[in-house]
């Protein structure tokens, strides 16, 4: 095992770790005798209710201390590295990569790819599960590490193979088997790429992958995103309005049969595909429990439904807003703008003492088939802005920034937009409730 120096950054206020004495530069050397190789260790050698944690303090000494506390209860420890151990980065040459689909100059961070199993449980990402060895998938299925999320984008090995460029793509899927015979929780994720694993080969990827309920507990469709920055890559082409029809065709015919038989939609498409399509979002009944929000699937509904509630709740509260009022600007992608100009409507409809202009941002920097919001940067949107009616102050939505960050993709910061366009920035959560709630200034 690698020696690994376990340095801890905090401490919880109020946890046993504080209670015990632990510190800030302390180091974790060992849980009941046993070494801790990463987070995996760590979270199993936690759980039970009595431990006995090696620590090394700043100034050299060792504590053994005895720690008796309720099952699954967490020490409250936070490690300068969350993962405990180094990151592991992704070893295929995926045909539809868009990490190398980004221009050269920006920050290194963002080149990274990673395909962790790690990341995978502890913050949702989507692994191809080429980069696990037989000793993870040992070790996931002994800690019972769930959920773990996979890009599988097809069952076909041969197929995989091309798209992943990696010999071994397709006997990776033979590691869903070993993970679905232990009962281990998984989601999946299938990227979408025109004329290679749509038609024939996305119906048999369903088929295959349906054999995993209900361990498999839901299989998003997404579409390849795309940018301007395509010289010496694998030529792919977009998807466009007929292609969409055919693709939510296809989920909803499996969705209607996969209900009636096993009580869940499974398979669904992501929003893109009914913006694309020009059809009508589904209701919320057919996303079951919306398990796949973070890819975009279903989030526009939610928004729309989450909306409606608290506009029917404030609606009644109107004299609580008689002395409010403004002129302010939403900021958008393209995908969501007609929904967000709808829901400005509504609200100038209820509330007419508030003047809410909308902007959609075309996506120069990576080009203008990029159109989520999460993807914009700070230089599209103060160069668009530059000019317009923007009032009193901008709303952005949360995903423009990185987590815990307040600087964009391009490294432009909040505070950058606010004196380029000399107007109040403030980030609002993706939820209809606090949409509302921001907008009315509560």
């Amino acid at each position: 095992m690698k020696e690994i120096q376990h340095v801890i950054r905090s401490i919880e206020n109020g946890s046993i770790a504080e209670e015990l004495g632990i510190e800030s530069g302390d180091v974790l050397l060992a849980i009941n005798g046993s070494g801790i190789e990463d987070i995996f260790d760590y979270q199993y050698l936690t759980q039970d209710e009595y431990i006995e944690m090696l620590i090394r303090k700043k100034n050299g000494e060792e504590w053994l201390l005895e720690i008796d506390k309720d099952y699954d209860e967490d020490p409250g420890i936070i490690f300068e590295n969350g993962l405990m151990d180094e990151y592991r980065s992704c070893h295929n040459k995926c045909i539809f990569c868009f990490i190398d689909q980004m221009p050269k100059g920006m920050r290194e961070t963002l080149y990274f790819k990673d395909d962790d199993s790690r990341l995978s449980f502890l913050q949702g990402n989507y692994v191809t599960l080429t980069n696990m060895s037989d000793e993870d998938i040992e070790r996931v299925i002994r800690y019972h590490l769930s959920p773990i999320n996979i890009s599988f984008q097809t069952t076909n090995p041969q197929l995989r193979c091309m798209m992943l460029n990696n010999r071994f793509a397709g006997q990776a899927l033979e590691k869903v088997r070993k993970l679905y015979d232990a009962g281990i929780t998984m989601n999946g994720q299938i990227v979408l790429c025109k004329d290679i694993n749509d038609g024939a080969e996305l119906e048999r990827s369903i088929s295959d992958l349906v054999a995993y309920l209900p361990h498999l507990e839901s299989v998003s469709v997404v579409p390849v995103g795309l940018s301007k920055y395509r010289d010496g890559l694998y030529p792919l082409k977009p998807f466009e309005k007929e292609d969409a029809k055919q693709v939510i065709s296809c989920i909803h015919g499996w969705q209607q049969r996969l209900y009636r038989e096993h009580g869940t939609h499974f398979i669904h498409a992501s929003d893109e595909w009914y913006v694309l399509a020009e059809e009508e979002l589904p209701g919320a009944e057919n996303y079951d429990g919306y398990p796949q929000l973070e890819n975009g699937v279903g989030m526009l509904r939610l928004l729309l439904d989450e909306f409606e509630e608290t506009m029917a709740q404030v609606a009644g509260e109107k004299s609580e807003y008689a002395g409010c009022g403004g002129e302010l600007s939403l900021v958008t992608g393209k995908l969501a703008y007609p929904f967000i100009s709808f829901m400005a409507e509504q609200m100038m409809g209820c509330f007419p003492q508030y003047h809410i202009h909308v902007y959609a941002i075309t996506n120069d920097f990576f080009g203008e088939q990029i159109t989520v919001s999460g993807l914009l940067t700070g230089q599209d949107m103060i160069r668009q802005l530059q000019g317009k009616k923007l009032g009193d102050r901008i709303l952005l939505p949360q995903n423009v920034l990185r987590s815990g960050e307040d600087y964009f993709l391009d490294d432009v910061t909040v505070q950058d937009m606010e004196k380029a366009l000399q107007v109040q920035v403030d980030i609002v959560k993706s939820s209809g409730y606090e949409f509302v709630h921001t907008v009315l200034g509560k």
